[in-house]
């Protein structure tokens, strides 16, 4: 493919937005299970628990998701707020990957602590937000998330924006709960943060496609590659750059552009 100037690299690109950011786009994808919810703090719960297993097999992804979910009694919030240490027991065998049931014992301890003090996962977020993007907010998201005792392990399941880490669940769990959900696949439920705040959820194939692009030069999909690629992206878009993940994402994995 002949490089594009920005121009028709604008074009090329918001069609093929436009054409994945459809409804069916659901059927295949993690988004689905905060669709099966109209509570905002279930939303944002089984949002956050299934961004945080979403690496791997999507088909393995999904059943685990919904077998998680269904562990929560299939209302995430009336249980982490209401749950016994007796109940966690009831977790374990869950594992997905390296994501096993101590880690989620976790999750939904810290889970409660956030909810106890701020309401909701929203007002964490808005409170560390700057204009720029959110990515010092997911550092501040971790270091509050981690404040009670814990094993260690548990720690890498959520990712940090000042170790260079492109923190690509988290900024895709940020990307359903902002952006518009007019088009039927993201949830738009947050309304203190703008999609001009969010940072595109960069894994292989999408940094493989944008390198073909020219949007990324950077090799490896870190912390500093995603810096690279949501720059380039606000010049296409400043108001929703991250839009254009359906295009990227949908040209490396349905058409292995």
């Amino acid at each position: 493919m002949k490089r594009l100037n920005r121009k028709e690299l604008k074009e090329f690109l918001d069609e093929k937005a436009a054409f994945y950011e459809q409804p069916k786009f659901i059927e295949s994808d993690p988004v689905q299970i905060p669709h099966l919810f109209s509570i905002k703090e279930d939303i944002e719960i089984s949002g956050f628990l299934t961004a945080t297993i979403s690496w791997g097999n999507r088909k393995s992804i999904l059943t685990n998701a919904h077998k998680l979910i269904k562990l929560l009694g299939n209302s995430p919030y009336d249980y982490i707020m209401n749950h016994k240490e007796t109940d966690l027991e009831n977790l374990e065998g869950f594992v997905h990957r390296t994501f096993n049931s101590i880690d989620l014992s976790y999750f939904i301890v810290g889970l409660k602590e956030l909810y106890t003090k701020y309401g909701d996962m929203e007002s964490f977020f808005n409170q560390f937000n700057t204009e720029k993007d959110l990515q010092n907010a997911i550092h501040c998201f971790k270091q509050e998330f981690f404040s009670l005792p814990h094993q260690v392990r548990t720690e890498k399941h959520v990712s940090d924006p000042h170790k260079n880490s492109a923190a690509k669940r988290i900024n895709m769990f940020l990307r359903w709960m902002i952006r518009d959900a007019s088009a039927g696949v993201d949830l738009g439920i947050w309304k203190t943060l703008t999609p001009a705040q969010l940072s595109c959820p960069l894994d292989v194939h999408s940094g493989n496609v944008a390198r073909k692009l020219g949007l990324l030069k950077r090799k490896q999909n870190d912390g500093k590659a995603l810096a690279e690629l949501d720059k380039n992206l606000r010049k296409l878009d400043p108001i929703d750059p991250v839009k254009y993940d359906y295009a990227l994402f949908g040209l490396g994995v349905f058409e292995k552009f």
